[in-house]
């Protein structure tokens, strides 16, 4: 991290979910995914579930509000308020549901390293405010429903390129 005054640097690690992918595609592209409001509600959120957006700006400040719908109509707000962006190498948030000063919102850091073969490493971080809502979150489904976002993601990429 460029910054050293970073939370993530002294973050305590039983706080911390953290997934990764190897997505087969340059990562540029897969940072696109992220940060085209088009294609980001392609792909976002666990299989099964629909996107409903309120507000969309993927921008230093923006914010992304939306609804995640999953059969049968239950809804599941959120927000995204975009902290940070470098393009190509990484987005940071905060997360939570879509009402104001969420006390189980997390901090999410998203990094793309591109490997020698052309393909992209994606690193997903989450701090959540406690130990509890850690494991809260991993109860939830957290984990694996990230797991299945990353391969939406993977899936999505891959159409975009044509293979």
């Amino acid at each position: 991290m460029k910054n050293s005054a970073s939370p993530w640097r002294d973050w305590p690690l039983d706080r911390e979910i953290v997934l990764g992918r190897v997505i087969d595609a340059p990562r540029s592209l897969v940072y696109s995914a992220w940060t085209d409001p088009e294609q980001i509600q392609m792909w976002f959120g666990p299989e099964g579930m629909a996107i409903e957006t309120k507000e969309i700006d993927l921008n230093p400040g923006g914010v992304w509000r939306f609804d995640m719908v999953a059969a049968g109509g239950i809804r599941y707000s959120n927000r995204m308020v975009f902290l940070r962006m470098e393009a190509p190498s990484l987005i940071e948030v905060e997360h939570g549901s879509d009402q104001e000063n969420d006390p189980n919102r997390f901090r999410m850091l998203v990094t793309f390293d591109e490997q020698s073969d052309g393909k992209t490493v994606l690193t997903l971080r989450q701090m959540h405010p406690s130990t509890e809502r850690r494991e809260w979150a991993i109860g939830f489904g957290a984990v694996e429903y990230g797991g299945q976002t990353l391969q939406k993601l993977a899936l999505h990429v891959a159409k975009v390129r044509g293979k």
